[in-house]
């Protein structure tokens, strides 16, 4: 088993059951200390490899994801993941389209859709989910 975050970690997202998500934005260096087991980059072009198991979805800056079907199984997948692995989400600042993942991951852990926005922007970054069909993605997120 994988040691998991450390909660206090900037960045990291406990959720309601406990389980540790670190959001980050790529455009910064990567953070010192563990390295993510599984990471999901939100990204309008396919990233760059890393030496860990990762997901891409297409997801240009300040909109939804390209195929939302694939962005729900994925979703779920890092959400499945996160009680045992270091699970990492990002794009290129680590607040909008991060932001909105995470509400959705705040979702499945059974936080209502209408306080998932709230939820996020109180326990990792006031600026979480930046555009109005953002949110609107998460309120309709299932």
């Amino acid at each position: 088993m994988t040691t998991p975050w450390d909660p206090t970690t900037p960045g990291v997202l406990r959720l309601p059951s406990g389980r540790l998500v670190r959001g980050r934005g790529l455009r910064n260096p990567l953070p010192d200390g563990p390295t993510p087991t599984f990471a999901l980059y939100l990204l309008g072009r396919e990233p760059t490899a890393v030496p860990w198991d990762s997901r891409w979805i297409c997801w240009p800056d300040f909109w939804l994801p390209s195929d939302r079907a694939a962005a729900r199984e994925a979703l779920r997948e890092a959400w499945e993941r996160a009680p045992s692995e270091r699970v990492e989400v990002a794009c290129g600042g680590g607040r909008g389209r991060t932001g909105t993942a995470l509400a959705c991951l705040a979702v499945l852990d059974g936080v209502p859709n209408s306080e998932a926005v709230k939820y996020v922007r109180e326990h990792y970054s006031k600026h979480a989910v930046e555009t109005p069909w953002q949110r609107r993605y998460v309120t309709h997120f299932s």
